[in-house]
């Protein structure tokens, strides 16, 4: 499957137009990645040759397929996930295009559990489970709103304990596992926001100075970098020094979508945009562009949590690039 003729570095087949995909960024789940298509979520097993020098190829088995209603616009992962041999719990919150969001469980033997979570008034475009204990969820929409979920202390349901009222669309959620009492999202007119769920009150804004703002991303190896993706440029953002843009750069032409950090790294971002599908990849540090690539229909990016492997999805393919063989 390997192409040295082509700016990936895996691929595998998958059944239909993959929209979303997500790593697991756990541990004890790092090796799941979930594809949500227009009628399914696909939750598969990868494994690279990074990891294993026995392989020569990406290992990827799929494990279970769950049939959702409807298409799949966000997906987040529990830590409550774990993959063992002695026991497996798969547990990850999906939003669709009918403005609800299901909580799914499954153990890879049984039926799935699905707990459906109403509210959002119109499409959910960013969704994020509290790192930490898995015990909240935080959710963005066109509604103009920000909801946070959490489980009910008596009747173990899960609930909305709190609506943060946005001045725009939501488009991006965020929680970083050093700051648990604080989220950050990011609104379609260019405001990004952190969110005190301690007092329920917005505690600093950042400000892109430009829009539409369309992605926004919390560097998980440094909770005081934001990344946003607005217009046709990435911003980064140091939140201990100013709320205006540390860094700026076109990253897209005619539109960027997404943005990502690496989950294992501080300098690698990567972004999708337009025209085409364009996927980049940037040394942060270096300044210095290390891969664009079309793909078709690509939409949905995520990085691996330990490997600089990220998966962008695809038209019935899933795309690999490894920074470590670039």
């Amino acid at each position: 499957m390997i192409d040295n003729q082509k700016n990936y570095t895996y691929s595998v087949r998958c059944k239909d137009v993959a929209r979303v995909v997500e790593f697991s960024p756990y541990e004890l789940s790092s090796k799941l990645l979930a594809v949500g298509t227009s009628t399914q979520i696909i939750i598969a097993s990868c494994r690279f040759p990074e990891e294993d020098p026995e392989l020569e190829d990406i290992e990827y088995e799929e494990l279970q397929i769950f049939q959702p209603g409807c298409s799949i616009t966000a997906l987040s992962w529990s830590p409550e996930t774990s993959v063992s041999v002695i026991s497996s719990s798969l547990r990850f919150v999906a939003a669709g295009m009918d403005h609800n969001l299901r909580i799914v469980n499954l153990n890879l033997k049984s039926d799935p559990d699905v707990e459906f979570l109403k509210g959002h008034k119109s499409f959910i475009n960013a969704v994020a489970y509290e790192p930490n204990l898995g015990q909240q969820i935080a959710s963005v929409g066109d509604d103009n709103t920000c909801r946070v979920w959490e489980k009910d202390k008596d009747s173990s349901e899960i609930k909305e304990a709190m609506c943060f009222y946005l001045m725009s669309p939501g488009v991006s959620v965020c929680w970083h596992n050093e700051e648990p009492k604080k989220i950050l999202v990011a609104q379609k007119n260019g405001i990004l926001r952190f969110f005190s769920l301690h007092n329920q009150q917005p505690i600093m804004s950042l400000d892109c100075g430009q829009s539409p703002l369309m992605s926004a991303d919390w560097c998980h190896m440094n909770s005081l970098a934001v990344a946003a993706g607005a217009s046709t440029d990435w911003l980064l953002f140091d939140s201990s020094v100013s709320s205006a843009p540390a860094d700026k750069k076109q990253a897209h032409t005619e539109g960027i979508q997404q943005i990502r950090w690496c989950r294992c790294s501080d300098n690698l971002l990567a972004t999708i945009g337009h025209p085409g599908c364009q996927l980049k990849v940037f040394s942060v540090k270096q300044q210095q562009l290390l891969m664009s690539q079309s793909y078709p229909v690509g939409s949905g990016l995520s990085w691996h949590l330990r490997l600089p492997i990220l998966v962008v999805a695809g038209d019935q393919r899933l795309y690999f690039w490894s920074a470590s063989s670039s």
